[in-house]
């Protein structure tokens, strides 16, 4: 019988093949944690010492530019974990972005002890760290042709779309989407107000609703048919 405190494997599809001796180390190598929403995870010049898997909430990670700028780069959500984290313990280099727990998150902390072992003795630890790796790098190539080829409005209303999951109402400053989508607050607000135009959202203090769906449906999906 499986030890009930290594249950949370169990929410990561490429470790609950790990054979029961390994399941074991990895269990008895790592810690379950918990931060607040608006804890700093890490931050550029820190180094690479746990590798953290998320069971629930969501960390944003984004990339400041010598202007100031924010880049927004990716999310990590429950049953995923950090592929920068996962890059620079692989390569022993501290962290060039910054991690935000934009909820309040609980993970399994895995350090680089423990990482280092399975790394090299499992080659189901293997394939879990290079699959999620290849997944995020995939993603990351899809971001760089977004911001060099997709149009503005095409990709604020798909990250519209995006942030409100099954709802109508999105939590975010101009600011904050202009950080999403890698350009400025003018920009998003210039957008945003042709989209209020065509009624597709009405707009409030750090809050926007969207009450055209369809037609913002309509504009996402037109990037594909280019």
């Amino acid at each position: 019988m499986k030890d009930q405190r290594g249950q949370w494997i169990e929410r990561f599809e490429g470790l609950k093949q790990l054979p029961d001796q390994l399941r074991e180390v990895l269990v008895k190598g790592s810690k379950v944690v918990t931060v607040p929403a608006g804890t700093q995870v890490f931050e550029p010049g820190q180094s690479a010492d746990n590798l953290l898997l998320l069971l629930e909430g969501t960390v944003r990670v984004q990339q400041k530019s010598e202007t100031g700028r924010e880049v927004f780069l990716y999310r990590v959500h429950a049953g995923e974990s950090c592929v920068l984290t996962t890059a620079c313990m692989l390569a022993f280099e501290d962290y060039s972005a910054d991690g935000i727990a934009e909820t309040d998150v609980t993970a399994v902390a895995i350090p680089r002890a423990t990482f280092d072992d399975l790394a090299a003795r499992s080659s189901v630890f293997r394939e879990f760290i290079f699959k999620a790796y290849s997944r995020r790098i995939t993603d990351l190539f899809m971001l760089i042709d977004d911001i060099v080829f997709q149009r503005m409005d095409v990709r604020l209303a798909a990250r519209l779309l995006e942030l409100a999951g099954d709802g109508d109402v999105v939590q975010a400053t101009h600011q904050v989407l202009g950080n999403e989508l890698g350009t400025a607050r003018e920009v998003i607000s210039r957008t945003l107000a042709e989209f209020q135009r065509r009624g597709w959202v009405e707009q409030s203090r750090g809050e926007l609703r969207l009450v055209g769906r369809s037609g913002l449906e309509r504009l996402a999906r037109s990037a594909g048919e280019r």
